[in-house]
């Protein structure tokens, strides 16, 4: 049986069948950008799906051969905000989704196709498994616009000195890269990802709802015992300080931004990093 939840359709869509709770962010012609729609319909489907007893696993994915360029940039409350204190209050509003599917009390899989950065990469890293195409590309790009990441998982993840080159440097990367760093479980073709993804929540739905609840609990109170939330307060309060952070470089990223649109501005930005990417 096939069921429809009662979200913003033009935000998210959400399919439960079989147990499986698919949530897809659903603004392809930006990338799924991650928008004020956005945050508020996902955290009403994740909340949906963790209180209906018939789904076991949610799936959180993307539109239009994209996962997510992450935050919305180009229309940021934070980026308008007049001070430090202002762009603090929507940044918790960011981390907070982020830290909610986090916390999914039902494992979570996230099926990642073409471009996973900023808070998008911040969504997947809060996903319990992690299934990429051979075209997904992922990154922290955000110090190159003179932002910084909003929900600090990453070194949770991948230890310091990879934490450190990733947002220091803005690169992005490979799937297989992703895989060897450990944020990617599988990596397939790219017209395999829904099959792999499916065969693997498959697997998960047979086990009663509350051992998986239980066994994911233990799992998550393991790495917040090393600090986990502690460490998102924190960076949570220098985010908002270093994004009002004025600088000529973050002034003119801007100002391009208003003037000739973000595909120029990200153009200007790349080219200062003699990438493309």
């Amino acid at each position: 049986m096939t069921t429809q939840l009662a979200v913003d359709e033009n935000a998210v869509l959400v399919d439960v069948s079989n147990h499986i709770a698919t949530i897809t962010l659903n603004r392809p012609r930006k990338l799924n950008a991650i928008n004020k729609a956005v945050i508020t319909s996902l955290g009403d489907a994740l909340r949906q799906a963790e209180a209906d007893d018939d789904v076991r696993v949610v799936v959180i994915t993307g539109a239009g051969g994209n996962f997510s360029a992450g935050y919305d940039i180009a229309n940021s409350s934070v980026v308008a905000s007049p001070d430090a204190a202002t762009a603090h209050h929507y940044l918790s509003a960011e981390a907070a989704l982020t830290m909610q599917l986090w916390g999914l009390a039902k494992p979570t899989i996230a099926a990642v196709d073409g471009w996973c950065l900023a808070g998008g990469f911040d969504t997947v890293l809060a996903c319990d498994i992690v299934v990429a195409s051979e075209r997904a590309q992922f990154g922290m790009p955000e110090i190159r616009y003179g932002s910084g990441p909003v929900t600090l998982l990453l070194p949770y993840m991948v230890g310091q000195k990879l934490s450190n080159e990733i947002f220091f440097t803005g690169d992005s990367f490979t799937a297989s890269q992703a895989k060897d760093m450990g944020l990617v479980n599988r990596v397939v073709a790219d017209d395999e990802l829904q099959k792999a993804v499916n065969e693997l929540a498959a697997k998960i739905v047979p086990t009663p709802l509350p051992i998986l609840k239980f066994t994911k609990l233990g799992l998550l109170r393991a790495y917040e015992s090393m600090g986990l939330r502690q460490g998102v307060q924190a960076n949570l309060d220098l985010s908002a300080i270093l994004n009002k952070a004025v600088t000529e470089e973050g002034a003119e990223f801007f100002r391009i931004v208003e003037q000739d649109g973000l595909g120029a501005a990200l153009k200007w930005r790349d080219k200062r990093y003699g990438t493309t990417a």
